[in-house]
């Protein structure tokens, strides 16, 4: 009987507020200059009190809607009482017993678009504390240095039911999280800069009960995630088979080795010592207040899926990269609307296509000259006008897809009109067939090997001279006109 991987995780992130959690201070995750968003509140002076952000509630509200979890009507902040040194009060203001948000879940896998095949991954809760500040460890020195900056930062903590079972499904739902975090605007979710980071909690077993957890805590990518979960599982059923105990224990990610390595014992909740906050006042959600939150929501990912599927009809391959790079998605809606006016003047009925044009370009060409950069429209020089006119062009076969690889890159390049570009370069798509026949003969006339090769079989020679006419009319002959005149002069 094989081992059954089981597997819950913990996943922390930073809220996207103008001030800290429980003071005035700026929350800037950008910032350089350390101990620089510091106050007494936050670095934790004698005789200063916390007031909370409302707006840090509101967000946790707003995911928990999202993520199809109940409300709580009354709850309250909690102290959880343990010593860091980069931990100025020596606890930490979170939430036990109490929590914002309980009994959600997230479907994942399966047809994203259609939602056939999806498993359900229950939530367990989403609570609201406060982040830490960070460490500093000059390389050489038998010292550390203290950044309080991050300390007192809107931190949300979101908690799963062990429903998950590999490393795949982990990456899956940490992904779709980050995806939803970022349509609602609640959080940024970088991992490279530690706003999301996830804790995977694992154990595995034959029977129908749980075998021994280990916790791997910080991982900072949605790939190590995958990898340390595969490792663990592995790792453990090696333990196992030896005839050993699996430890409980808390683990961290070697990212050179790709390995878990041991770093401490696990401690239980007890440990902390929780109790109510005394310096904060109980909190109280009546309906109106959640329906107000619940007026803010915007489309979420999923539903996205199912509107482009529906309106669109492009692949769900497509889809997903839409969903995923969002303001990319947005520009594609404004470049299809564009269309509207003509598409109804024109009485155009394969709009799919057209669609599907406008797909292709900005998932293919336009990535490309991004360079993996992320798109950006305040800093994307081609307006979806002129996006439209130039994918228009291609429709009606104004220019060839050899062209149109020149005319985008100019537009992306310059922000220019697709039509004076093409217009300036003479890239036009030949409408004369008596002058292309003409270019036709000349090449036949200066090729006669290839001629002999064609009319003794060789079909690649016929590839041979279209090719020659494409480049001595620069890409602007039709293709199958070429070849249909070729044919026709060489039969």
């Amino acid at each position: 009987m094989a081992y059954k991987p089981t597997i819950g995780l913990e996943i922390h992130v930073e809220l996207k507020t103008n001030s800290k959690m429980f003071c005035g201070c700026k929350n800037d995750p950008d910032e350089k200059r350390p101990n620089y968003n510091i106050c007494p509140v936050c670095t934790a002076q004698p005789g200063t009190l916390p007031v909370a952000n409302e707006e840090a509630i509101k967000k946790v509200i707003k995911t928990g809607l999202a993520l199809n979890c109940k409300i709580a009507e009354d709850s309250k902040f909690d102290r959880k009482n343990y010593f860091y040194p980069d931990l100025p009060k020596g606890y930490q203001i979170s939430q036990y017993d109490q929590p914002l948000c309980e009994g959600g879940h997230l479907n994942i896998g399966g047809s994203p678009s259609t939602g056939s095949g999806r498993r359900k991954i229950r939530i367990t809760r989403i609570h609201l504390e406060e982040d830490t500040g960070s460490l500093v460890h000059p390389e050489g020195a038998d010292y550390s240095l203290v950044n309080l900056n991050r300390a007192g930062v809107p931190l949300m903590e979101l908690v799963t039911e062990p429903d998950i079972t590999s490393g795949r499904e982990a990456r899956e739902f940490a992904e779709e999280l980050q995806r939803i975090f970022r349509y609602l605007g609640v959080s940024d979710a970088d991992m490279e800069k530690g706003q999301m980071r996830v804790e995977l909690n694992i154990s595995i077993s034959k029977g129908k009960t749980f075998g021994t957890k280990v916790e791997i805590k910080n991982l900072n990518s949605f790939k190590v995630v995958e990898k340390a979960a595969d490792f663990e599982i592995k790792r453990q059923e090696e333990v196992l088979e030896s005839g050993e105990k699996v430890v409980q224990e808390t683990r961290g990610w070697h990212d050179k080795k790709e390995i878990t390595f041991s770093q401490r014992e696990k401690e239980e909740a007890h440990d902390y010592r929780y109790f109510p906050e005394p310096d904060l006042p109980p909190m109280h959600f009546d309906k109106d207040y959640v329906r107000g939150v619940q007026s803010t929501m915007p489309e979420l990912p999923q539903e996205k899926r199912e509107r482009f599927k529906k309106e669109f009809k492009i692949d769900e391959s497509s889809i997903e990269f839409f969903v995923t790079n969002k303001e990319l998605s947005e520009y594609y809606e404004k470049v299809i609307s564009e269309f509207k006016e003509w598409l109804s003047v024109d009485k155009i009925k394969d709009s799919d296509k057209l669609y599907k044009l406008v797909a292709n370009y900005l998932i293919s060409d336009v990535q490309g000259l991004l360079g993996g950069k992320i798109f950006v429209e305040s800093e994307f020089k081609i307006t979806a006008e002129n996006f439209a006119e130039f994918v228009k062009m291609i429709y009606k076969d104004e220019i060839s897809s050899k062209v149109a690889k020149m005319v985008v890159l100019e537009m992306f390049n310059t922000g220019g009109d697709p039509s004076d570009i093409v217009d300036q370069n003479n890239w036009r798509q030949m409408s004369d067939d008596d002058g292309l026949e003409k270019i036709i003969k000349d090449i036949i006339d200066k090729n006669p090997k290839a001629v002999g090769d064609y009319k003794a079989g060789k079909q690649n020679s016929l590839q041979f001279m279209a090719g020659q006419v494409m480049k001595e009319t620069r890409g602007t002959a039709k293709p199958e006109k070429v070849l249909e005149i070729l044919k026709k002069l060489l039969s």
